[in-house]
């Protein structure tokens, strides 16, 4: 009869450092998947910042400075905008990922306001 005293240790063992390895994997996953989510999120800011300065007849090149701005007050980089007639569409970097939105201005639910003084 063979001696196999200390096999179940070993694969005890091989068991806990698998587990270890899985629990690295899911959690740099996991970090990604977050990182990624911020990203998007600090995209879908700065394109409102932008599309909010064209809405408030500010030129592009102010909505894509209000972008920027909404960007790195989420610890992202605005790394191209493109703020023109009623849309802003940008991608920021943050980290190793990117996010990227689109805004467009809808002014057709504003109302108008009176240019000229009642007659009368």
């Amino acid at each position: 009869m063979t001696d196999e005293r200390g096999a179940v240790s070993i694969l005890a063992l091989a068991a806990v450092g698998l587990a270890v390895v899985l629990c690295v994997g899911i959690a740099r996953v996991g970090g990604a998947a977050v990182l990624q989510a911020r990203a998007d999120t600090a995209a879908d800011a700065a394109a409102l910042a932008g599309a909010d300065a064209l809405a408030l007849g500010r030129s592009p090149a102010a909505a894509a400075h209000a972008a920027r701005v909404a960007a790195a007050g989420d610890d992202a980089r605005l790394v191209s905008c493109s703020c023109a007639g009623d849309a802003a569409e940008v991608v920021v970097r943050m980290g190793r990922a990117h996010g990227h939105a689109r805004a467009v201005v809808d002014l057709s639910r504003v109302p108008r306001l009176a240019t000229s003084a009642p007659a009368g």
